[in-house]
């Protein structure tokens, strides 16, 4: 059984170093000791545990009913007995009998040393709580303590938490020592007490950072409509103002960008798109693509898709690198996209006068549709390349020899009627 110097050791660290209140801690041991002894050999026993706050002795007394005839020695004491205790106690009365603490024996001890020490994490997970259970969704601020499986451990004050592998910048490295800011996500319990979890990946934690850096956000002039995010790469955010006179984007952006340039740092160069939100579907998308410009633009409300065309020189801009801006556009206005390449003025003549010679074709009879794209996209654009044109040239070109005999008769009989 702990020593009183022992059990003072504990009250005192407890309450100085996990801000644990003695009391609650006197009260916790107490009961464990007693639990621990009424399932220990000397079990029967209904007992009251007693601490001193200030120098940690401990007193313990039995519980006993009193009797005329003792049946259950552990639980009964006789009259007689009882009287020399407390001249004034009758039967069917209880009476509490001091005893010694070692009587309460070693298997007790060992139960109170586990009780104990899981009435402290208890105490501990509660403490942990209530210190951040009002910090979670806020940056919080700490000192990188150690990594291991590529998670960072961070002091933070008394607690520790953890930026798990998963919750970090790609790219990002901290050693023991540095500083770091995070966001709080969540408190998790777990079996070896509550685990406080950080991120810098969320998009919440680029969400805090504008809060803290814009004012018109902080106060609600501007508004973040919403926000998509590649960790390490890019942000986009769509942002409105309520009062006309405050540019929504202007003021996110800051003068000479000084205020995003602050966030971009923390980031580690992480890019930010803050984008002007517009109620309609177009004015958003020719926003969020900028300075792509969006041409031909369709769109399908039923599907919340929008189809849409760029010019060449456009297209690698609006895709983006391994299709990243389109993927972040997509996700912040909460549409389907579907790009294409716009056709260049010279495409367009082309395909033009595919058009007309594929049609001229189609005006021969036997001649099908099929069969004179073909003839097109093998460079025969007129009747009149036909003056030469022989069965060999056309078999050359791919024509079966029925197709090409086929070809030359229809043709040979326009040119007869003409």
């Amino acid at each position: 059984m702990k020593t009183g110097s022992e059990i003072l050791a504990v009250l005192e660290y407890m309450e100085k170093e996990k801000g644990i209140p003695r009391g609650d801690m006197i009260q916790t041991i107490a009961e464990a000791i007693r639990s621990a002894a009424l399932k220990s050999i000397n079990a029967g026993y209904d007992i009251r545990v007693e601490i001193n706050p200030k120098t940690g002795s401990l007193k313990a007394w039995a519980i006993l009913e009193v009797v005329d005839s003792v049946s259950d020695p552990q639980a009964q004491i006789h009259v007689s007995k009882a009287k020399e205790v407390d001249p004034n106690i009758d039967v069917s009365q209880v009476i509490e009998k001091e005893i010694d603490p070692a009587f309460l024996g070693r298997i007790a001890a060992q139960g109170a040393r586990q009780a104990i020490t899981q009435g402290i994490r208890h105490f501990e997970r509660e403490k942990l709580y209530e210190d951040f259970k009002n910090s979670i969704g806020d940056i919080v601020s700490g000192i990188v303590r150690h990594q291991d499986s590529g998670n960072i451990y961070v002091e933070l004050g008394k607690a520790e938490a953890i930026l798990p592998y998963r919750e970090r910048i790609p790219g990002e490295e901290y050693v023991p020592g540095d500083r770091i800011r995070c966001l709080l996500l969540k408190i998790e319990q777990s079996s070896h007490g509550p685990d406080i979890v950080l991120s810098r990946s969320h998009w919440r934690f680029v969400r805090r950072l504008l809060e803290i850096e814009v004012t018109e956000i902080a106060d609600g002039t501007v508004e973040i409509y919403g926000m998509a995010r590649e960790p390490g790469y890019r942000t986009k955010v769509a942002v409105r103002s309520s009062d006309p006179k405050v540019d929504a984007v202007g003021s996110c952006v800051g003068t000479r960008g000084v205020r995003i340039r602050s966030i971009v740092k923390e980031l580690g160069g992480e890019k930010i798109d803050v984008i002007r939100y517009a109620n309609d579907p177009i004015a958003f998308l020719q926003e969020a693509i900028h300075p792509a410009i969006p041409r031909n633009i369709h769109v399908n409300e039923a599907n919340r898709q929008i189809s849409f065309e760029v010019n060449e020189e456009d297209l690698a801009i609006a895709i983006g690198k391994r299709g990243l801006n389109a993927r972040l556009t997509s996700r912040l206005m909460n549409w389907k996209l579907d790009i294409k390449k716009a056709e260049s003025e010279k495409e367009k003549n082309l395909n033009r006068k595919i058009q007309q010679a594929t049609a001229s074709f189609n005006n021969i009879s036997g001649i099908s549709d099929e069969l004179a794209q073909r003839l097109v996209a093998s460079g025969f654009t007129d009747i009149d390349v036909f003056e030469d044109v022989v069965l060999e040239d056309l078999e050359d070109a791919g024509f079966s020899t029925e197709e090409s005999h086929l070809i030359l008769e229809n043709i040979k009989n326009i040119k007869n009627f003409q």
